[in-house]
């Protein structure tokens, strides 16, 4: 077996994550294990499913808990500086990831 030439990596350790803060209950996890809402350019506010659409983001967790404590709270106002259209509020104020029609993105 040949040995890498390359120092970096063979001085890498494990793989390092992503993590974000959900804004309700201010919990650090894994990127993958929340849900973003987004905020995008034109000033639209909506659920970020992919985590790749442009524009500011605040992260919740996929227990339906923190989406209504986040609702009322306000977190995700503040965090996004704008209001929440009354469509999504309803949204959140359902649950959590189950609504959305999909799994969690940790599970």
């Amino acid at each position: 077996m040949a040995k890498t030439s390359d120092p970096l990596v063979a001085m890498s350790g494990p793989r390092r994550y992503p993590t974000r803060t959900c804004v309700a209950c201010r919990t650090e996890r894994q990127k993958r294990d929340l849900v973003r809402v987004v905020r995008m350019p034109d000033g639209n506010v909506m659920l970020d499913l992919s985590g790749r659409l442009p524009g500011r983001g605040a992260y919740l967790c996929a227990d339906g808990s923190c989406w209504t404590s986040a609702i009322r709270k306000r977190s995700i106002e503040r965090a996004l500086d704008v209001s929440l259209p009354a469509e999504l509020a309803a949204r959140l104020a359902q649950g959590g990831a189950e609504s959305l029609g999909g799994t969690s993105h940790g599970t």
